[in-house]
């Protein structure tokens, strides 16, 4: 990063160059992890009412770490001002199950926190993902079919 000229006075004094400010942040960075807390709340809940297979667990955590080091890898592509990670592909990764990898990025690294469009469908892929997974790791699934069978057959 190139640092700027230092700022001079109209009599030729050196000014002191501002620090940059940081607009300060709405929450306690304690909140902004709370829908991965909930998540896996959730999930320890469900995984004693109805038992799930281990590799579900996997997933998520596979896909978390991917998600958390994509972020990552964009992060320093912007700051270095090279090709960047396309939004879809943060996306995607976080409605296969990276989101909660992808919410510990954006906090600790700072990362997609701004852009409004970006976490509408960001938290709009959360859902779904969220929602698929109450589907299929609850008996939602089963009365699904069940429904489907005798409906449609």
């Amino acid at each position: 990063m190139a640092s700027r000229p230092p700022r001079v006075h109209p009599a030729g004094q050196r000014m002191p160059v501002p620090a940059r400010q940081r607009r300060p942040r709405g929450r306690s960075s304690a909140a902004r992890y709370l829908p991965v807390l909930l998540f896996v709340l959730g999930y320890l809940v469900v995984t004693a009412l109805w038992p799930i297979q281990m590799w579900v667990a996997g997933l998520y955590l596979v896909a978390s770490v991917v998600c958390f080091v994509v972020y990552a890898v964009d992060k320093s592509a912007a700051k270095a001002q090279r090709q960047r990670v396309s939004e879809s592909t943060l996306l995607f990764l976080g409605v296969v199950g990276g989101w909660p990898g992808a919410i510990v990025a954006q906090q600790t690294l700072r990362h997609k926190t701004q852009k409004a469009s970006f976490l509408r469908a960001f938290w709009g892929t959360v859902v779904i993902n969220v929602i698929v997974f109450a589907v299929f790791a609850t008996p939602a699934f089963a009365l699904i079919v069940d429904w489907a069978e005798h409906t449609l057959f």
